[in-house]
């Protein structure tokens, strides 16, 4: 890991690869019951090449300052991400218009974001729906991730963004996912940023360029 994110590699690669690997077994273990119709099977399939891409993406680089750009369709990236969410028990509803949404991204670095804010807002609000929204703009695309949880105190809304920090030290978590997932979009040219309030749910905005890197 590059020393500007001041992420450690190792912490980072086993946080990085919990989340793919927990969407395999629950995707293997729907795949198994008798009522999955092969529509189903095929979208299941689809689920375990992008989890095994992204296990061979994060083995191989680890750091995320290291993005490769290419056409990423924003609505199929969000559905793809709150399918996986899904599967391992996340209540999750997209809001994403009919008309595509594209930018010059790398895929694999924005699931990563994507799965660490969606978790992050399961974890904090269980039982809850969680909202994922695609918000086109003319220069910056933004993509929201809303919960019903207990919110973030002011003072502590830039904190969660460092390495290591849990507010809720009685529910799972390394204190590395909003780390990571501000450092994926600074590496875009983009920023995350969060809206809350105590006892009114949290919103997590990450904001991206419409073209591509300068």
């Amino acid at each position: 890991m590059t020393g500007e994110s001041g992420l450690e590699r190792l912490p980072v690669l086993v946080h990085e690869l919990r989340s793919p690997v927990a969407a395999l077994a629950a995707i293997a273990s729907v795949y198994a019951e008798p009522s999955v119709d092969s529509g189903e099977r095929r979208t299941l399939a689809d689920l375990v090449v992008a989890a095994c891409r992204a296990i061979e993406r994060i083995i191989a680089d680890v750091a995320v300052s290291s993005i490769r750009l290419e056409d990423v369709e924003l609505g199929r990236l969000v559905r793809e991400a709150a399918s996986a969410g899904t599967l391992l028990g996340a209540d999750i509803r997209t809001v994403v218009g009919e008309r595509a949404t594209r930018v010059e991204a790398d895929p694999v670095r924005l699931r990563q974001a994507l799965d660490n804010l969606v978790s992050n807002a399961a974890r904090h609000a269980p039982g809850e729906e969680v909202v994922v929204t695609v918000e086109p703009g003319e220069d910056v695309v933004r993509i929201a991730v809303s919960d019903q949880g207990p919110g973030i105190p002011p003072a502590e809304q830039e904190r969660i963004f460092e390495p290591g920090v849990r507010l809720g030290l009685d529910r799972a978590g390394s204190g590395l996912g909003l780390p990571l997932a501000r450092a994926i979009a600074v590496a875009h040219g983009g920023e995350l940023t969060v809206t809350s309030e105590p006892g009114m749910g949290s919103t997590f905005t990450l904001a991206l360029p419409t073209g591509a890197r300068g």
